[in-house]
């Protein structure tokens, strides 16, 4: 497949030049975005939504229950929908569980702790949960002691066994930057189980960033690549194979008239990060400088045809700081609107 086509059908398949109607409709197609910097993980939904979807779109979604975020793949943080969140883990925790075993030996973290940890604070989440700093209060009232990443792994250990999930936004002046830790019990009123979920797992990635191939999927959903194979042929005829070794869904959806040329996209963009080989949309000479680097940071990219043609902050589209671009845009206006599509969003 010509590079131009293979972008051109990811814009697509992301939803970008093919937006949404809702933001739980975003969600639901790309069934995960990764989403450790919680505005840049809103803001991939909302820029795959139609028209002006504002942060309080999506922030009211995650109250309403729709979406919901926790570390669902790779021990990272993504934003799911609510109803699919039980399945996706089936298929992830226990993968996540091996590749943590070395750092909770570490950190102490045995079967008692965590017990004690799902002892205090099952009763203390069920009013409405609770922030963070609330869950660290509770255990070092308990003799847990969160720091040195000992209470976010806690966190993630509740979270991958299903018990836990971030759900309400905690409002604040500005952009809300946090979320309250909820019963999934309490929080999630419905939950799907496909028949196979490894194969639901493979066809909903192809279905939200194809066309891809195995190996893009093993890095996106964490598996090995023995697993990834194996969610391939369980998939079956739920994905098309378009070229060699590549996979893209069944049905596509119908690109927007008129769709932007250029999007500011977030860090840790699903377009850019949810693929083993990144050269397609980015040049090799310019991977250091969008990342990962040795901070782990992803920084948010502009995306010009499908091409990455520079970073941007969010000063960039707030105040007058202007993008750092690798190559002259085409269309200088389109990439001021792109930014300037964010700064909507941001000033909600």
């Amino acid at each position: 497949m010509k590079t131009a086509t293979l972008r051109a059908e990811r814009l697509r398949s992301h939803r970008l030049t093919a937006p949404t109607r809702t933001v739980a409709d975003a969600a639901h197609h790309m069934l995960a975005v990764q989403s450790q910097d919680f505005t840049a993980g809103r803001w991939a939904l909302a820029v795959r939504t139609r028209g002006e979807t504002t942060l309080r779109d999506v922030d009211r979604a995650f109250d309403r229950g729709d979406i919901v975020r926790g570390w669902t793949m790779r021990g990272t943080l993504h934003t799911v929908p609510a109803r699919d969140l039980g399945w996706m883990l089936q298929v992830t925790a226990g993968r996540q569980r091996q590749q943590a075993a070395s750092r909770h030996r570490e950190l102490g973290i045995d079967d008692d702790v965590v017990a004690a940890t799902v002892q205090a604070l099952t009763p203390a989440l069920r009013d409405g949960g609770c922030t963070r700093a609330e869950v660290f209060e509770i255990l070092e009232g308990i003799g847990i002691d969160p720091s040195g990443q000992r209470g976010i792994h806690l966190l993630f250990t509740l979270t991958i066994d299903g018990l836990i999930c971030q759900g309400p936004v905690v409002a604040r002046t500005g952009v809300a930057r946090e979320q309250r830790f909820v019963l999934v019990e309490d929080h999630i009123r419905e939950h799907v189980t496909p028949d196979d979920p490894l194969a639901e797992m493979f066809v909903r990635y192809i279905d939200g960033h194809g066309p891809a191939g195995i190996a893009d999927f093993a890095w996106w959903s964490g598996l090995t690549l023995g697993q990834a194979r194996e969610a391939a042929a369980r998939a079956g005829a739920g994905v098309e194979e378009v070229d060699d070794g590549l996979f893209a869904a069944r049905e596509h959806p119908r690109r927007a008239a008129g769709a932007a040329s250029v999007y500011a996209l977030g860090a840790f963009d699903e377009y850019y990060i949810s693929y083993a080989d990144r050269t397609t949309v980015c040049a090799p000479d310019h991977l250091a400088a969008v990342g990962p680097g040795k901070n782990g940071m992803v920084r948010p990219t502009l995306i010009e045809r499908g091409r990455v043609i520079g970073t941007w902050s969010h000063a960039s589209a707030t105040r007058d700081a202007p993008p750092e671009l690798f190559e002259e845009p085409e269309d200088p206006a389109a990439v001021a609107a792109a930014l300037a599509h964010f700064a909507r969003f941001a000033d909600d």
